[in-house]
């Protein structure tokens, strides 16, 4: 199941483990602390309180004692089958009895408690069940609250006897910590079909969904009570290997032209019941009655993704073509250079590769990516390392450091930054050192915030007297003016510091998709 689970207990949450050696350490509450074997019975519920807050169509909120007159909300999960109750996150929010009157009287009593409560004057109440938290020992260790609107729990009334009794025993399940392998359960989404079957793996329930999806597969008749062999399906595996071993279990098969995604959920209990008595009798022990199967139909999402794939490669093909071209460029201008008798042609020309080389940077890095977003300080690495390489005199000790975070651009600006370090590093080099034999040029990268600031500099001779940016003197720094203003809507500073720095200034670009700042996606 994905993160909509959120705990206080789980070992990487920082709120109660903010240092690694806290994961031995038992949960602190005044209601006392819990040993390893009690922990991990509750981590064991939590894990399967997404699954059952999908299928139940509810919020789902467990808390803790401390005291005998407050408590805290340690774990929360909301549903994807439809909007929560709760649509913020309130873990860590300790209560009082008026608060939440149903839920110390299960910490007070250990019995379940049932009733209707209104958040929101004048809109329609919910119903809050409420059940004690027991470990295998009997011990009371909390109280889980299951919140549903009004009118889907009068719909879950409606269903067939088999889904509600199904549906009851996962509940129970989850309070004696028996839902096993969740975790590796995609979520419950509002477009899965549901369908129960007994040990002889006979279906005794099927949803609406779960009905028309098997249409698309050509079973046009009902096929309650069909056993699942029957059917020319995975169904029959997936279910018995789940009842074999007792734990969820997730795949994804190809059933004609169709792409299906089934989760299978083990339906344990500890009731058998009695004909000759009228009654069930209760057992110390659970055993399987059951298979719950939840079915997505996953074709339209997996010919979107294998489309995007095809498109990606197709892109990066490009990109990877362009590199080449733009090297093959450079590498004939190289040649001419050499060639040229005038100093100041060859000069031009080497200048101009390295404006195409930049280029080629920029490409080369979206061939071997996936998005079209790069970090700017991998670029810029890599063209340091190719002008102390490539410009710099041998006989001179000029060394280039960076420094700064990771910092996604999209490609068109990553290209302006590009270009104008590879410009300002030729400028500092060219200017800077030519009389002298050692030195130090840094490149800084800064995240600001709504903005982004580059700054390179260099201990060199600094700039003449009568130096002005606007004398249209140097094509090198007007380029880099131009992609300042035009490319990236910022500004360029060039100051006589000890050597000249030179700073980039712009407005930090809204990126699309889960890309961030910090370098993490």
């Amino acid at each position: 199941m994905d993160a909509v689970v959120k705990n206080l207990l789980s070992p990487a949450c920082a709120a109660c483990r903010p240092q690694a050696d806290r994961a031995q350490a038992p949960v602190r509450t005044g209601g006392g602390d819990l040993n390893v074997e009690a922990r991990e019975f509750l981590q064991q519920v939590i894990q399967g309180m997404s699954l059952v807050a999908d299928i139940s169509r509810s919020d789902m909120l467990l808390y803790r004692p401390i005291g005998d007159q407050e408590a805290r909300l340690v774990a929360q999960a909301r549903p994807h089958s439809l909007s929560p109750i709760h649509s913020s996150d309130l873990v860590g929010r300790r209560i009082e009895p008026q608060d939440e009157p149903y839920v110390f009287q299960v910490l007070r009593w250990g019995r379940s408690v049932q009733g209707e409560r209104v958040l929101i004057p004048g809109t329609a109440p919910i119903v809050q069940v409420v059940h004690p938290i027991r470990t295998r020992q009997g011990q009371l260790i909390g109280a889980l609250s299951r919140e549903t609107h009004m009118f889907e729990h009068k719909r879950q009334q409606h269903r067939r006897r088999p889904f509600q009794r199904a549906l009851r025993w996962l509940r129970r399940m989850l309070l004696r910590g028996e839902l096993r392998g969740v975790e590796g359960l995609s979520p419950f989404g509002e477009y899965d079909g549901i369908i129960v079957v007994n040990t002889d793996k006979r279906i005794l329930y099927m949803s609406g969904i779960a009905t028309n999806l098997y249409r698309r597969l050509g079973y046009l008749k009902s096929l309650v009570g069909q056993r699942l062999s029957d059917l020319d399906t995975a169904d029959e595996s997936l279910a018995s290997q789940v009842m074999e071993e007792g734990v969820c279990l997730e795949e994804e098969t190809q059933e004609r032209e169709r792409i299906l995604i089934r989760k299978a959920i083990p339906l344990l209990c500890r009731e058998r019941n009695i004909p000759w008595l009228g009654r069930y009798w209760l057992h110390s022990e659970s055993h399987p009655v059951g298979v719950m199967l939840a079915i997505h139909d996953a074709t339209e999402v997996r010919e979107r993704e294998r489309e995007l794939r095809v498109k990606t490669t197709m892109i990066q093909e490009i990109h990877h073509r362009i590199k080449n071209n733009l090297q093959t460029v450079a590498a004939l201008l190289r040649m001419q250079s050499r060639r040229v008798s005038s100093k100041e042609a060859r000069m031009a020309l080497e200048e101009g590769v390295g404006r195409i080389l930049g280029m080629a940077v920029v490409h080369q890095f979206l061939s071997q990516g996936e998005g079209q977003t790069i970090n700017i300080r991998d670029v810029a690495r890599r063209i340091l390392t190719r002008t102390e390489r490539g410009m710099v005199d041998p006989e001179k000790e000029i060394t280039m450091e960076l420094a700064g975070p990771n910092l996604y651009l999209p490609a068109e600006q990553a290209t302006a930054c590009t270009l104008i370090i590879n410009e300002l590093l030729q400028n500092a080099l060219e200017h800077g050192y030519e009389s002298r034999k050692r030195g130090r040029i840094d490149v800084i990268l800064e995240d600001r915030g709504n903005q982004v600031r580059i700054r390179i500099s260099d201990d060199g001779r600094g700039l003449p007297e009568d130096f002005s940016p606007q004398s249209g003197e140097s094509l090198g720094l007007e380029i880099v003016q131009r992609l300042v203003e035009d490319d990236l809507g910022g500004t360029f500073e060039l100051r006589d510091e000890d050597g000249v720095s030179a700073t980039i200034l712009f407005p930090k670009p809204i990126l699309g998709g889960n890309e961030n700042w910090n370098g993490h996606a």
